[in-house]
């Protein structure tokens, strides 16, 4: 198999499921937008659901190249949340969804297991950003990590509950920049408030 046919054909699926969800898509929907046979493309597929779960892991590996793009050595604390704002702001206006609800309904596993993933990403990426702050003079150093990235975790699931949030607010422009905002706030030293006031108001301009 090669990985490179194989990627460009994950890519093309993923977009399919972005814009119509993941039910509605058929192989054979899927055969006709990339203009091969179905007997191809079970080349590199078992099934739909083999489809599915190399899609998740396409898109999990995308995501990690993306924070490798952002090194943190050249920006702090503050700033990396920031740019992790800008990256959830960019993903949101590519959001569908019904691929979600598609996602736990029709494939839980599948969702679980990414689900899981990402939980232990986030977590472990905030109690990074925690000490690092803390190094840099940027946050109190009687933050407690463990405590506040479950606080942050806890808050990310109650996101995605629509009986809360309606998807209007969650894809306005300044909807994750107000939590990162609020989140940075309950951290910061007078110095790290400043650096945040700073970049606010570079944001705003």
């Amino acid at each position: 198999m090669n990985e490179d046919e194989l990627n460009i054909i994950l890519d093309k699926v993923k977009d399919l499921f972005m814009r119509y969800g993941i039910k509605s898509v058929t192989m054979d929907d899927v055969s006709r937008e990339l203009g091969i046979s179905k007997k191809t493309l079970y080349q590199y597929v078992t099934n739909k659901e083999d489809l599915v779960e190399k899609v998740l892991q396409y898109l999990h590996n995308q995501m990690d190249k993306q924070d490798e793009l952002c090194d943190p050595t050249d920006k702090n604390a503050i700033e990396i949340l920031m740019m992790v704002n800008d990256k959830v702001n960019y993903m949101m206006k590519n959001h569908n969804p019904s691929m979600q609800y598609d996602l736990k309904k029709y494939y839980p596993e599948i969702f679980r297991k990414f689900y899981e993933i990402q939980k232990e990403e986030i977590y472990k990426s905030i109690i990074s950003n925690i000490n690092k702050g803390k190094g840099e003079g940027l946050y109190r150093d009687k933050v407690n990590p463990v405590l506040v990235a479950k606080l942050y975790l806890s808050r990310v699931i109650t996101i995605t509950d629509r009986e809360i949030f309606t998807e209007d607010e969650i894809r306005s422009p300044g909807f994750f920049l107000s939590i990162m905002e609020l989140h940075i706030r309950s951290l910061a030293t007078t110095k790290g408030l400043e650096v945040l006031e700073e970049k606010l108001k570079a944001y705003n301009n």
